[in-house]
């Protein structure tokens, strides 16, 4: 991915370029609004990284003027305002992601690959995953493990299904309240623990190399264990 960073912290911008280039990225810099909006009208990135208050031109000014001007590169919000409404702001100035700080670049790497996944064009959505021995088949609502059904409650299942769609990628808490759950509340809640420890109880009950592992201080993968 080629990422436009627009943000006035030296500090915060040289760790993002440097993280972003360590993942393989190539990511650039602009230190306020008035450069972030001429960079990102005339380069051809595929994700903007823009902080919300910025000298010369705050972030939301600088993403309604480039889609005035016709300009829909994927645009994430960063700010220390988290509010329902602040989000709201955002969005509606044209940003099509939104993540307070402070936050874990493993979330926001995760969501500007989204992005950019999103701004290559829909494609069918796969209606089976497979991680290892465990199936999920989204049409029949089933999943099997070792070609045993298992079954699942509702809420189980969506939460299953997110994780596979995005297996060997870290899934944050974020994440999940808000694509399995469609909250947005308090991330300490333990809604996602209870759910977690019921999954893992049904899917590697038993096994010795376990599919669902929880990645300290970042959220939770699925991945082949047996790997």
């Amino acid at each position: 991915m080629r990422i436009l960073i627009i943000e006035d912290d030296n500090e915060a911008s040289e760790y993002l370029v440097k993280a972003f280039r360590e993942q393989g990225h190539v990511a650039e810099h602009a230190a306020d609004g008035l450069a972030g909006y001429g960079r990102a009208g005339e380069g051809d990135y595929d994700v903007l990284i823009v902080d919300r208050m910025l000298p010369k031109m705050d972030g939301l000014s600088l993403i309604s003027g480039l889609r005035e001007q016709g300009v829909e590169t994927p645009a994430l919000i960063l700010s220390a305002l988290g509010q329902v409404d602040d989000r709201v702001k955002g969005l509606r100035a044209g940003g099509d992601d939104y993540l307070p700080k402070p936050y874990s670049f493993s979330e926001l790497l995760a969501r500007v690959e989204a992005l950019a996944r999103r701004r290559v064009g829909p494609k069918g959505e796969e209606t089976q995953y497979r991680v290892g021995d465990l199936e999920l088949d989204r049409l029949s609502h089933k999943v099997t493990v070792g070609g045993q059904e298992v079954a699942l409650q509702p809420r189980e299942f969506r939460l299953l299904e997110y994780l596979m769609k995005h297996a060997g990628q870290v899934v944050t808490r974020t994440m999940l309240l808000e694509n399995v759950w469609d909250y947005h509340f308090d991330p300490q809640t333990n809604v996602i623990d209870v759910h977690i420890s019921r999954l893992r109880s049904k899917i590697d009950k038993g096994r010795e190399n376990p599919l669902l592992h929880t990645i300290r201080g970042a959220g939770y993968m699925i991945r082949d264990g047996a790997r």
